[in-house]
């Protein structure tokens, strides 16, 4: 019933939707969202959503507005007032005082008819037939389609905006979240050890060195270029395919292709190519030079994955 509450949605998104994008587009002030019971739990949520998308809000009770919370709104400020039947006793007493204050009131409600809907400057239709609940009582379907009208608001102010994953990082720089739209190769690169060795080292120096720079990879170096990489598992598979491995150089089990990652990249795109590549490490570059590696247990350190 939900769902269909949602489909049928659709055919309230007329003009005064898009009138109504446009103006808290255009807005100099904050978007005030305002309901009492379960639209108030709504109303907080659409307050959340618009202000990690760029749209400036605050939630204000509408129980609470008319003891002292009117205070928090502004000369420009714009009011959404959610409620289902748009006729509750709190709903009568705010609106009159806040088309006494001058600001632009949108009405986001279930019943087109009501007091809230016929007073307010513009309406968003989030008309349903029945609640999910059996007796049609409890806040359901209602709540619902309140909900998906106040993300279709919010997303059409984003799409307006141009906003862009760097924007939203900005909003959201904690948590792996955050962490997934700003943290840099060259972040987690930059704490790790450098194990490099010549193409002619011996085996023993290359267990060395991949054992104590702790990454379980070595990257081979010629006059400064990178020219391949040896993994713990390269080691591996060389004990168990030749018997005699005293002669043999890093040359002779590098693998001269290795995968590389720029450090101006995003960590996320590491963590991409680590799997997409069934590997445990990437080398990475600065235009072109070796520069470090990223281990996939930085990643998890980093709680990206």
């Amino acid at each position: 019933m939900e769902a269909e509450a949602i489909k049928k949605l659709e055919q309230n998104l007329n003009d005064s939707f898009a009138t109504i994008v446009q103006l808290l587009l255009n807005s100099k002030g904050r978007v005030i969202v305002t309901g009492i019971g379960k639209s108030a739990i709504i109303a907080n949520k659409i307050v959340a959503t618009l202000n990690s998308t760029g749209t400036p809000s605050m939630f204000m009770h509408a129980a609470d507005a008319v003891h002292g919370d009117l205070g928090m709104i502004q000369k420009n400020d714009s009011v959404i007032c959610i409620s289902k039947s748009g006729n509750t006793p709190e709903i009568k007493v705010l609106v009159p005082l806040l088309k006494q204050s001058g600001n632009i009131l949108i009405a986001l409600v279930g019943n087109t008819s009501s007091y809230l809907a016929e007073q307010s400057n513009y309406v968003l239709d989030s008309t349903v037939e029945m609640e999910a609940c059996p007796n049609n009582l409890a806040p359901t379907t209602s709540t619902t389609a309140q909900l998906a009208m106040g993300d279709a608001l919010a997303v059409a102010l984003l799409h307006c905006r141009d906003f862009t994953s760097e924007d939203f990082a900005r909003f959201h720089p904690g948590g792996a979240l955050g962490k997934r739209l700003y943290l840099k190769v060259s972040d987690i690169s930059q704490n790790n050890a450098l194990p490099q060795v010549s193409p002619n080292e011996n085996i023993r120096s290359v267990l060395l060195e991949i054992t104590t720079k702790r990454l379980g990879a070595v990257a081979v170096l010629e006059n400064g270029n990178l020219v391949g990489m040896i993994t713990d598992g390269d080691i591996r598979r060389m004990m168990e395919r030749d018997d005699d491995i005293g002669l043999l150089k890093a040359k002779d089990i590098m693998n001269p292709n290795p995968k590389t990652i720029e450090n101006k990249e995003l960590a996320i795109n590491a963590l991409e190519a680590i799997r997409e590549n069934n590997i445990s490490q990437i080398l990475v570059t600065e235009n072109g030079k070796y520069a470090g590696v990223v281990h996939l247990h930085d990643l998890l350190k980093e709680g990206i994955i």
